[in-house]
């Protein structure tokens, strides 16, 4: 097990590599001069020898790989460079607006938990019936409905025409209720999907056979011994979902005016902070990948199959 923990740890370091590299060309291939953006967002006229100074300044003038690696050895250090719109450390913006982003994420995972295991394991005992039914068409919905749309709904439902919920800003629990349900509510149809067809596919083997043979009920064969096996495919589309949820931010942040990351990368890209955006490309992407070897070593807890083959190849 710690051999392959090593594995893949060793895995993140070419991966991070490529993220940064792709991280920098794409931010050097867009559109604009950040010497003049950073000039007109100053109030400054950009005239030549004030845009050249700039440009010395923010090493523009030097060649592509020698930036990269310069803007690499700043990283290693923890300096993510300095925001051109706010002129705060892009480290600190991040950490600013981090806790915002990770309460959303984490509510919406739970929420989005909270349905997939009651809908999955309803749908799993009375398979073909009206419970499966429900959850059949709740998945079909989910799947259907832009979240952008669902989020804009609920606004006008329950904070103009019932007024029961805040429609923005970030405050008590009743701040998160839409935002969370938006961001979860397409996850956990998909979760309640793979949980059913899971359980269904456990319960079919035979010590599900030898424990209702013991005199078990359906519900505690159900809850005992089939669930705990049916979780591996809930558990690797975890890191999926994570990602899908982070991404989902950046939309149901504008809508709600949560002060989360979303927020921040939305008025990043309007004004065209370069820093800002890189440093959140580079901080998302690490922390999916990070996300994603804590699900794999789940994974391999869950299943001692997986354990043996994990193994076997290191």
């Amino acid at each position: 097990m710690r051999r392959y923990i090593f594995a893949r740890l060793a895995g993140l370091v070419p991966t991070a590599v490529f993220v940064t590299f792709a991280c920098f060309a794409i931010m050097q291939l867009t559109p604009g001069d950040p010497a003049v953006l950073l000039l007109q967002q100053r109030g400054i006229d950009p005239t030549q020898a004030a845009v050249a100074a700039i440009r010395e300044e923010l090493c523009l003038d030097k060649p592509f790989v020698e930036r990269y690696f310069l803007w690499l050895w700043q990283v290693c250090q923890g300096d993510l460079g300095v925001s051109f719109y706010t002129r705060q450390p892009v480290a600190t913006e991040i950490w600013q607006h981090m806790p915002a982003t990770l309460e959303l994420t984490a509510a919406a995972m739970f929420f989005s938990l909270a349905v997939a295991f009651s809908l999955g394991i309803l749908s799993a005992n009375y398979e073909n019936k009206f419970p499966d039914y429900v959850s059949k068409i709740y998945a079909l919905l989910a799947v259907s409905v832009p979240s952008y749309w669902l989020g804009l709904v609920f606004i006008y439902f329950f904070a103009v025409q019932l007024q029961v919920l805040p429609a923005v800003g970030r405050g008590d629990f009743l701040n998160l209720i839409m935002p969370m349900v938006t961001l979860g509510f397409s996850t956990a149809a998909i979760h309640a999907r793979l949980l059913r067809n899971s359980l269904l596919d456990v319960l079919s083997q035979d010590f599900i056979v030898y424990a209702k043979a013991k005199g078990l009920t359906t519900w505690q064969t159900l809850l005992y011994h089939a669930v705990l096996p049916s979780l591996v495919p809930v558990v690797t589309s975890l890191g999926t979902t994570f990602g899908y949820m982070l991404g989902g931010t950046v939309i149901i942040e504008s809508i709600f005016a949560w002060p989360g990351l979303g927020k921040m990368i939305m008025d990043a890209i309007f004004y065209r902070d370069y820093p800002i955006i890189q440093g959140y490309i580079l901080v998302m992407a690490v922390a999916y990948t990070f996300v994603n070897i804590g699900i794999d070593l789940l994974c391999v807890y869950l299943d001692p199959r997986m354990r043996v083959e994990s193994e076997l190849r290191t």
